[in-house]
């Protein structure tokens, strides 16, 4: 099951109480203090791991809690510290403040690691309050309390290329025959229910290059007011270098017009946005024409012109056949090649 979100409680441990405590020796009736302090309360720290893709491990179990610190003893004795937590995330996992809704981190690399809670300090035992007129002190410290905090997860998959469109435009079928992916493929709408991620390699050695392709489930009008399955998954590509954007140009769609099958998608993704400096406003769109073995010629024209008239680059294929499909493969390679 993939599950990208999560909000989980955690609790740093508590630091253990000073002792009070004299020393009890023979031939030393009066013997002076010997409290010793309270350990550290464990740490809660957060790493990301390639270990995980999902965060279905917070979802059953949202409760996360440190050890306290052992209390002081005795012949100033210090309490044992307690043992910190780490809990492991997988990269591209944005960690929020669940109350006030700030970015705490982004973890973008593996093997990022921070402290998310910060254990309670141990109390001081009674030796530390003897001067030369209070030999026989009785005062100590409690332990203070360790850090607790909501958090929300948000977990963005690490992909170079996006795959938009409407259900059925083909998406699934396209990642397939690019990489070794192979998400579930059916002629009925909303297939694919969750995104499925696949890498595609171009080029031979030692000029060999890869890249990853990211196919989300289908969007269709009024998608961000939550009409299908709504745009929780385009958080998804948000971190993509380009966006191939899947336009079926056959009759089997059901709809008449690609142009405007292309804008209203385009549309659903402003919206999503909600502000042209969005990074997934600003994204760089490649238009690609699906299913043209079966094609209405009328339908591929206007696209075409569409495309050409903005400024946009157009590849048409047949996931199918295979028929333009390296030339769109390549074209996206260029789009992800660094700079």
């Amino acid at each position: 099951m993939f599950i990208d979100e999560a909000k989980i409680r955690v609790k740093a441990g508590d630091g253990g109480n000073g002792c009070m405590a004299f020393r009890r020796e023979k031939f030393v009736p009066r013997g002076g203090p010997s409290g010793g302090d309270g350990g550290r309360g464990g740490d809660v720290l957060m790493e990301s791991s390639q270990r995980h893709n999902t965060l279905i491990h917070f979802r059953y179990n949202p409760e996360h809690k440190a050890q306290r610190g052992e209390h002081g003893m005795g012949s100033n004795c210090t309490g044992q510290d307690g043992d910190s937590i780490v809990l492991q995330v997988p990269v591209g996992t944005a960690l929020y403040d669940a109350e006030t809704g700030e970015l705490v981190h982004d973890f973008r690399e593996p093997d990022e690691r921070i402290v998310i809670a910060r254990g309670g300090r141990g109390g001081r035992g009674n030796q530390h309050f003897a001067t030369s007129t209070h030999q026989a002190p009785r005062e100590h410290e409690l332990g203070r309390a360790g850090e607790e905090r909501l958090f929300r997860l948000e977990l963005k998959l690490l992909a170079d290329v996006g795959l938009v469109g409407y259900p059925n435009a083909g998406k699934s079928t396209l990642i397939s025959r690019l990489s070794a992916a192979r998400p579930k493929i059916a002629d009925y709408p909303f297939t694919t229910l969750e995104p499925n991620l696949g890498v595609v390699t171009v080029g031979e050695e030692p000029e060999q290059q890869s890249f990853v392709v990211a196919d989300v489930p289908g969007l269709i009008e009024g998608a961000h007011l939550g009409a299908g399955l709504g745009v929780q998954f385009l958080r998804h590509i948000e971190r993509t270098r380009v966006l191939a954007h899947l336009v079926d140009v056959s009759d089997g769609s059901g709809r008449p017009d690609p142009v405007e099958d292309f804008r209203t998608i385009a549309n659903e993704l402003a919206n999503f946005s909600g502000s042209s400096e969005h990074p997934l406003a600003k994204k760089p769109t490649i238009v690609v024409a699906t299913k043209i073995d079966a094609a209405n010629p009328d339908k591929l024209k206007k696209l075409t012109a569409y495309a050409k008239r903005r400024k946009l680059e157009f590849h048409a294929i047949s996931a199918v056949t295979g028929e333009g499909v390296d030339a769109l493969k390549w074209a996206l390679a260029r789009r992800v090649r660094p700079e």
